[in-house]
């Protein structure tokens, strides 16, 4: 073959090198929405009588630890200890070392495989081709001989239809969607353990309340069955009071259950086995609520909330599937050679004349496979059509997460204004009573009544106060949570999270 043949055979080589077959995969547009809810249906978080007013901050960026927003060191405490003892977590950054090491492994294909072997064999052949090789000069008929090998041994499989290329695609794409599951759990666990503090702060307010309300149920009964004794009071009075008492005592054994519940919940996010670890006291007072509250645009939810960006990874693997699939289809090259010393007796390894080499290049071509590889790459594509509809689902999803926080947020400012304006009633028609009872002009019953509304007023308000707590919690979980801004995240490989910002 000629020199401008072989440059012409080369030239080919190197051009196909670059080709890699199937889809080229781009990320899918940010939505088009410009707002999460109408004008109309806007939030209002200034609810008025005295109640502190929230303001969406449009386009503010999340801090990394955004539960310090809430400004409570007893909550700062649980979360650096959820952060660093819950096992969910580490399993979740072990996986992501996992699929990083994946990546290392499919990128080996790229280069020269070299190995080196050694092998002793004992046969019987031709002695005159051992006298040809000149190990057994002067040999006829058959023998029975050692054969002594040892040497390296090259391959390569050059990338001529992008096999490797969509492998190494597939698996760097796996790893970026464990670094986004990575962020998914971390923002799982800070918001589970924001929500479930929030949570015991009120129960802890609503058992103190129930308590007080079932000590005035007691007073009460106490009061009415001495009337009743003394012929004052008609014996459906004792009834009636006895029944309130039953069933405001109810009351109490299912909030104790839902604290036990809470209690064990923040245990085991922090790694704790429950029972053998107890949270902080939370209390409401704790806790302060956040006047400015971040707000993403909706093109940027799409590039920051991990489950957006999980989907995402997603198609980007069932994209290069595919082209794993269409390369399949096509022939594959193997080139490789091997330099070794062959001889029948170890001690004569090294010689001069015990060189063997071998080169060898091969084509492999897939001719009939029954019908198998193309059924594989509809099946490719059919998989990456599905994960295309579910990463719309869960944009949608990821919308109407925000946008119904947002009017949970609006609605949950209106009831507290509501609450607290019951509660100051609650408040003011308790303090007439008290100068009514001391002056004569009413009996303790009455007085008794007005504490029992006052502390209704006061759990009804304790429950709307924690509500704005837990879902300007949910927000800023459902916006994202900032995790992009985590060194410790980034640590783990966030390379698209810088761009998140």
């Amino acid at each position: 073959m000629g020199v401008p043949a072989r440059a012409a055979i080369l030239a080919s080589a190197v051009v196909l090198a670059d080709c890699a077959v199937g889809p080229r995969f781009a990320r899918p547009a940010p939505p088009a929405a410009v707002a999460y809810t109408t004008r109309e249906n806007a939030p209002d978080l200034t609810p008025g009588h005295g109640e502190p007013p929230q303001h969406l901050a449009i386009g503010q960026a999340i801090p990394a630890q955004w539960w310090g927003l809430f400004h409570s060191p007893a909550l700062d405490g649980l979360l650096r200890k959820a952060l660093a003892d819950n096992p969910t977590l580490a399993a979740a950054r072990a996986t992501l070392a996992q699929a990083q090491q994946a990546v290392l492994a499919a990128r080996g294909g790229y280069y020269p495989q070299l190995d080196i072997g050694a092998t002793a064999e004992r046969q019987k052949g031709p002695a005159f081709a051992l006298g040809l090789l000149g190990m057994l000069p002067g040999t006829h008929g058959l023998a029975t001989f050692n054969l002594y090998s040892l040497g390296p041994t090259l391959s390569y499989a050059p990338e001529v239809f992008g096999l490797t290329r969509r492998g190494v695609e597939a698996q760097r794409a796996g790893a970026e969607l464990e670094r986004d599951q990575l962020a998914a759990a971390y923002l799982t666990i800070t918001g589970n353990s924001v929500e479930e503090a929030v949570s015991l702060a009120r129960l802890r307010l609503e058992i103190e309340a129930l308590t007080q309300i079932v000590s005035d149920d007691g007073r009460n009964l106490a009061l009415v069955q001495r009337k009743f004794d003394v012929g004052r009071a008609p014996r459906t009075d004792v009834l009636a009071a006895q029944t309130q008492l039953a069933n405001d005592r109810a009351l109490l054994p299912p909030l104790r259950q839902q604290q036990a519940a809470a209690e064990d919940a923040l245990a085991i996010l922090v790694g704790e086995a429950p029972g053998q670890w107890m949270p902080p006291a939370f209390t409401l007072a704790d806790f302060h609520l956040p006047g400015e509250l971040p707000l993403s645009l909706p093109s940027t939810l799409a590039r920051q909330r991990p489950d957006i960006l999980a989907a995402e990874q997603q198609v980007h693997v069932r994209s290069a599937e595919v082209g794993i699939a269409t390369a399949r289809m096509y022939p594959r090259i193997v080139l490789s050679a091997s330099i070794a010393t062959a001889a029948l007796r170890p001690q004569t390894l090294f010689d001069s004349s015990s060189g063997v080499w071998a080169l060898l290049g091969g084509v492999t071509a897939p001719v009939f496979h029954g019908g198998a590889l193309r059924a594989q790459r509809r099946g490719a594509v059919a998989a990456l059509k599905a994960s295309l509809a579910l990463y719309r689902q869960t944009v949608l999803n990821a919308f109407g997460q925000v946008t119904n926080t947002l009017r949970a947020l609006g609605n949950d400012a209106e009831l507290a204004a509501a609450e607290h304006q019951a509660l100051d009633a609650a408040r003011a028609s308790l303090r007439l009573q008290r100068v009514s009872y001391a002056a004569g002009r009413s009996d303790v019953l009455q007085l008794l009544d007005a504490e029992r509304g006052f502390q209704q007023a006061r759990l009804g308000y304790a429950r709307a106060t924690a509500q704005r707590y837990a879902d300007s919690a949910r927000l800023l979980v459902a916006l994202g949570g900032g995790w992009w801004n985590n060194a410790g995240l980034c640590a783990e490989g966030c390379a698209a999270g810088a761009a998140n910002e």
